[in-house]
């Protein structure tokens, strides 16, 4: 462990793997079958156990709960993994729990993201990159998480839920079927509001792309003139060479749990359905 710095206080298994440059704050507890890379940081009072491997540069903020026996009635102690990749910040009171054996035996995180105060991943989740986690969310066991996406503050999504790439939940979302890439959604139980215009904006996506996903979204999730089944067909066999386009597609072709209905809105006084930006 050269170039390590360990407090006094600090309790790191010998058998345990910490990168060059990583920190370990007071009262932390690193357990033996621990993997951290370069440059990670515990600011104080974090505990990682189990078989946890953390890739470069992840901050742990205090009283957080990283690896620890999942909340699974059916687990057996069973040697699971927890897989953390680059540059993500675990705020303070956070637990990550590794997998099972009923779903691939592995949690896996992705890069830069940001899991704040109170968030809660289950076992056998699955995350990807640069998502903001936002305080007291509770991913239930084997949800998974595209990229990019934005959760608002005490969401709640329910177990095989998939949020897709560039979506946003608003606060207090109680989720329970699948939410498309780029949508917005909300409410208990959550419903299709829209288009995440503004994350697509700020993601670098042209304005001509942007138009072809609201336009996908108005006549898959907000027009009831056939089955959704049919509608997706449809839009399936148009030309879309736009690379959200087909991702949104290939998304709800793929769900199991069902596409989170849409929710109309009605302007005030002329009866006219809309799509919120």
């Amino acid at each position: 462990m050269a170039g390590v710095q360990v407090h006094p206080s600090a309790i790191v298994a010998p058998s345990a793997v910490i990168g060059d440059g990583s920190i370990i704050g007071p009262y932390c507890v690193v357990g033996p079958h621990v993997r951290l890379g370069q440059r990670c940081t515990l600011h104080s009072h974090v505990v990682i156990e189990g078989f946890t491997e953390c890739g470069d540069e992840n901050q742990f903020f205090p009283f957080g709960s990283i690896g620890l026996r999942p909340q699974d009635l059916k687990y057996k102690g069973e040697q699971s993994r927890l897989v953390l990749g680059n540059a993500n910040v675990i705020r303070e009171y956070v637990t990550l729990q590794p997998g099972t054996a009923g779903g691939g035996m592995l949690t896996h995180i992705g890069d830069r993201n940001l899991f704040m105060a109170n968030s809660h991943l289950g076992h056998d989740g699955n995350v990807g990159d640069a998502n903001i986690i936002a305080n007291s969310c509770a991913l239930a066991g084997h949800v998974t998480v595209g990229s990019h996406a934005v959760i608002g503050g005490l969401c709640a999504i329910h177990q095989f839920v998939r949020i897709g790439d560039f979506a946003m939940l608003g606060g207090g979302a109680m989720v329970e079927r699948d939410v498309p890439p780029c949508g917005i959604a909300q409410g208990d139980r959550a419903k299709l509001l829209g288009v995440n215009t503004i994350g697509l904006s700020r993601n670098g996506f042209a304005e001509e792309e942007i138009a072809q996903v609201k336009r996908l979204y108005r006549e898959l999730f907000f027009s009831g003139q056939s089955s959704f089944e049919a509608r997706l067909e449809a839009q399936a066999a148009r030309s879309a060479p736009y690379a959200l386009v087909s991702k949104i597609i290939e998304f709800c072709r793929g769900s199991s749990r069902g596409i989170t209905p849409s929710r109309r809105m009605t302007e005030e006084g002329n009866g006219q359905s809309q799509v919120l930006d």
